[in-house]
């Protein structure tokens, strides 16, 4: 029996190390697009989450106040078309500025999300749209594939959608 309770202390001990390297070392989806339109025009298209079964391929509702410390619903598509239901808490609401959010999946630590769209000014009334997601938790190392595969084209589709949507209006 004290072999056994060492053996299960020492892979207890390994997994929380591992957990503990992948949320210090997070896997990140980096994407950014420069769009003609301005931030406010930007922010107006990305926050308008009634239009996006118009639009977005990627979130494809969104639904919830827009507060910090709030719970929003977000149903995603992947490139293979599954879709996928979460409700994330906000972290910040900027206006104009940042719209972020963490989703985590229970107990946390196991596969953890925060996704952020940053936008920033550009000279000529330009913006810059960074969309991207760090991924933490012991799971994350087995599905980098997966999400680079199905995810991280989906952060680019929907960049381009809300580009053509923020320039048209």
């Amino acid at each position: 029996m004290k072999k056994f309770l060492v053996a299960l202390g020492s892979v207890l001990v390994l997994l929380a190390g591992y957990t503990v390297y992948t949320v210090v070392r997070p896997f990140t989806l980096h994407t950014e697009l420069e769009i003609d339109a301005s931030p406010a025009q930007v922010w107006k298209v990305l926050t308008d989450r009634q239009t996006y079964p118009e639009w977005n391929p990627f979130i494809i509702s969104s639904t919830g106040d827009l507060k910090v410390g709030d719970k929003i619903t977000n149903v995603l598509r992947d490139t293979k078309g599954s879709e996928t239901k979460f409700t994330p808490t906000l972290l910040a609401v900027v206006p104009d500025q940042e719209l972020r959010w963490i989703g985590k999946v229970p107990p946390g630590a196991l596969f953890d999300g925060e996704h952020s769209f940053r936008l920033t000014a550009l000279p000529g009334g330009r913006t810059r749209l960074v969309q991207e997601e760090k991924f933490t938790g012991a799971a994350i190392p087995f599905t980098r594939s997966m999400l680079k595969n199905t995810i991280k084209p989906q952060f680019d589709a929907m960049n381009r959608a809300l580009a053509a949507r923020a320039t048209a209006s």
